[in-house]
């Protein structure tokens, strides 16, 4: 599917997480196409209930340990969060990589429903310069709340095509009315992200609001003064 395909526009006004808000432009942002991150490659159909249900465990239990105590987490660790041996972890998962690249899966996934969200206020008429803020503060809280996810930005391609074009779409409507740097891309955010997370976290900074003040360094580093 391309992403002109009509049946990912987002041609009606939709509720969103926290606005709603009245359609103000003659043309919509087309939704980029669904996101690739999505754990459709796994063929579940010869797979017995038991199995299934012991993999959504293990895969809900590492995100929850890495998440605390960041990728060095061992597998022991996450079978004994899941409640299974590490048998049942190495029959879904044959190494750690593989483990932490589900895990990685999961936060892609966030991030790219994050900026659906907010590509589906832009199509509304919110304004780009709030959208853009309202990102960047829930990306950021949920860092501080995720060690995994932030050791992980810097060093990761971009969380997912579909999710940076909604990001540059936000950012495209912001310079078109003036209000974002011109010189400004997704790209550029991504990296400015990645390097607070890493930072804050090799400093063991924990405090949320420690994160939000970053995240309005960010904000005013991108927007046009």
């Amino acid at each position: 599917m391309t992403i002109v395909d009509s049946r990912v526009r987002l041609t009606k006004r939709r509720r969103c997480d926290r606005h709603y808000c009245p359609i103000g432009h003659n043309h919509s942002v087309t939704a980029p196409e669904p996101d690739p991150t999505a754990d459709d490659d796994v063929d579940w159909s010869s797979k017995r209930s038991d199995a299934r249900r012991n993999h959504e465990r293990v895969v809900a239990a590492a995100v929850e340990v890495f998440a605390e105590h960041g990728i060095d987490a061992t597998i022991p660790q996450v079978a004994a969060r899941a409640g299974v041996g590490k048998a049942t972890v190495y029959r879904s998962f044959p190494t750690k990589d593989a483990l932490v690249q589900a895990v990685a899966q999961y936060q892609r996934a966030w991030f790219y429903q994050r900026t659906l969200t907010a590509l589906d206020q832009l199509n509304a008429g919110g304004d780009p310069l709030t959208i853009l803020r309202d990102l960047l503060t829930d990306t950021l809280e949920r860092l501080a709340h995720d060690r995994a996810l932030a050791e992980a930005l810097p060093a990761t391609a971009p969380p997912s095509p579909a999710g940076q074009e909604s990001l540059q779409s936000i950012i495209l409507a912001g310079q078109r009315q003036g209000v974002i740097r011109e010189n400004v891309t997704a790209q550029h955010v991504k990296v400015l992200l990645g390097g607070v997370a890493g930072s804050l976290f090799r400093q063991q900074e924990r405090d949320p609001e420690q994160w939000r003040i970053y995240g309005d360094l960010i904000f005013n580093a991108v927007k046009k003064v």
